[in-house]
């Protein structure tokens, strides 16, 4: 099976030079490797001038994304992929040198396997985040999200969501689908592995997660809101957003319902309900009051625009059958 790896990259000349190293070093090449990249990226084009001279060893492609946005930029490299199989990791991540071998096996093995990621060991502040959890890519009942990708052992299982910084998928799974453009944020569209794995299990194939199939990710600095270090309130409502449009068309309808109730009444730390806005309010009411009210915009607008598009698609498929 060919393989096609994407990565998509903006501002980060450094991170991707090491990302090109790792893909150069696997055991098994990748076939080509697509570098999405904005056009005004001078930094990056100096970069990839550089890496284009290198003894690759695959065929490396720069892809112009045609707009900002992660979306934007994985859509395109969707488009270009020759592959059998789409593996897709950022430019902040290096793939240990079995990654490409392992996802191979993987996809070989079985037949039903649409997607699947592993772990990405997490290098923060000079360490690496070494703690170790059972539970991950999980859905609970009350519609809490459980990723803990970045910290998963034991053996390969079926999960309900991947990671963005490894996650490869097969290519007739993913023919059909797409990144959805629906999502906000002005740069790194929150959420929208967590969307694209779930459709893939949506529709009918198997999504798997393999602590073995591992990358070192080295979380670097985004240049949009959504900073790792200082998120703006509209970037926290463009998440919430994204959020809370894909449990309301991604979950059977009764478990929908039940994640709007506890993420109103309860939430996370990082989207709020009621309780965690009033736990939050011991540390300052004015800034707990703003994040919860970011929170619920975000999530009450993906509600309505859920349920249109649901109700328009009630409409498509009535007047389908009156034809």
């Amino acid at each position: 099976m060919k393989v096609s790896v994407l990565v998509p990259t903006y501002r980060r000349p450094a991170d991707l030079k090491r990302c090109l190293a790792a893909l150069r070093a696997q055991t098994h090449l990748p076939d080509e490797v697509l570098v999405i990249a904005r056009p005004e990226d001078d930094a990056t084009a100096r970069r990839l001038a550089i890496e284009m001279k290198s003894a690759n060893g695959f065929t490396l492609r720069v892809i112009d994304t045609g707009a900002g946005g992660q979306v934007a930029a994985l859509n395109r490299g969707l488009e270009a992929a020759q592959g059998d199989i789409i593996a897709i990791t950022d430019d902040d991540a290096a793939p240990r040198p079995d990654w490409t071998a392992r996802i191979v096996t993987a996809f070989a093995h079985d037949t039903r396997l649409g997607a699947i990621g592993g772990r990405d060991w997490v290098h923060e502040k000079g360490r690496v985040l070494d703690a170790s959890r059972e539970e991950v890519g999980v859905i609970r009942r009350t519609g809490r999200i459980v990723g803990n990708h970045h910290l998963g052992v034991g053996a390969a299982r079926r999960v309900r969501m991947l990671k963005g910084a490894n996650m490869s998928y097969r290519r007739v799974a993913v023919a059909m689908l797409r990144f959805d453009t629906r999502l906000r944020g002005a740069g790194a569209q929150v959420h929208n592995d967590m969307a694209f794995s779930m459709s893939v299990e949506r529709a009918g194939w198997h999504v798997m997660y393999d602590p073995l199939i591992a990358v070192d990710h080295f979380p670097a600095e985004r240049f949009d809101d959504d900073r790792r270090d200082a998120q703006t309130l509209n970037a926290l409502e463009d998440a919430a957003y994204n959020f809370h449009l894909i449990l309301s068309e991604q979950l059977a309808s009764f478990d929908r319902e039940v994640a709007w109730l506890w993420y109103a009444l309860i939430g996370t730390r990082v989207y709020p309900g009621a309780v965690h806005a009033l736990a939050a309010a011991r540390f300052g009411l004015p800034r707990a009051w703003q994040r919860w009210r970011a929170v619920r915009r975000g999530a009450y607008e993906a509600r309505r625009d859920a349920r249109h598009s649901r109700d328009d698609t009630t409409q498509s498929i009535h007047a389908a059958r009156t034809l």
